[in-house]
């Protein structure tokens, strides 16, 4: 007789809840095909996770919470920080995916864990803050405008890499290139 494992069923829930919510978005993903691609019953998601919105939002905010872990704000290493986080999306598409859909799906409205989501970015806007009030980078920006420009600048070639491969080129060095004149510009961003 097989055993149950809850926990392993919620795993295997999730992670195909990513790769549909990141293929389809909140509107096109079907909770029929994360339950077939996990193995599992669709009650049991309803039960685990609730309705299809609140995966969604549960999904996109335990990869906040990862890439948070993975990729601190750094604003004394400026350069290192774009290289792990250019890395983290290279190797973690899926995240940026998800946040795309969720800017498409709620455009201007509120969030269902927008409070939550404040007081995530909040820690990372305050990092930047000391950086500013340290002397370390310009103050000439608010600190969540300064933010918010680097994120943008680091994440947008994840986002559409086929304005990447058009305008820049397809060739690893091309990708390099682009690297570095990611780093210059964010460097440029935060210099006194």
């Amino acid at each position: 007789m097989a055993v149950r494992d809850p926990e392993a069923t919620k795993a295997r829930i999730f992670e195909a809840a990513v790769a549909e919510f990141a293929r389809h978005g909140i509107a096109g993903a079907r909770i029929d095909r994360i339950a077939g691609e996990a193995k599992a019953n669709k009650q049991l998601i309803y039960a685990y996770f609730g309705n299809k919105q609140e995966l969604f939002t549960q999904v996109l905010g335990r990869s906040l919470v990862d890439l948070a872990a993975a990729v601190p704000v750094d604003p004394d290493d400026i350069e290192g920080w774009i290289d792990r986080l250019m890395d983290y999306h290279a190797a973690h598409p899926e995240f940026l995916r998800l946040l795309f859909w969720e800017g498409i799906e709620y455009g201007t409205a509120e969030l269902p864990d927008e409070a939550a989501r404040q007081d995530h970015y909040a820690r990372k806007v305050a990092a930047v803050r000391d950086a500013q009030e340290r002397g370390v980078i310009t103050d000439a920006f608010a600190p969540g405008d300064l933010l918010f420009l680097l994120i943008a600048v680091a994440n947008w070639t994840t986002v559409v890499p086929q304005m990447s491969r058009i305008l820049v080129g397809p060739d690893d060095t091309d990708r390099s290139r682009l690297r570095a004149s990611v780093k210059e510009a964010a460097r440029r961003l935060v210099a006194k």
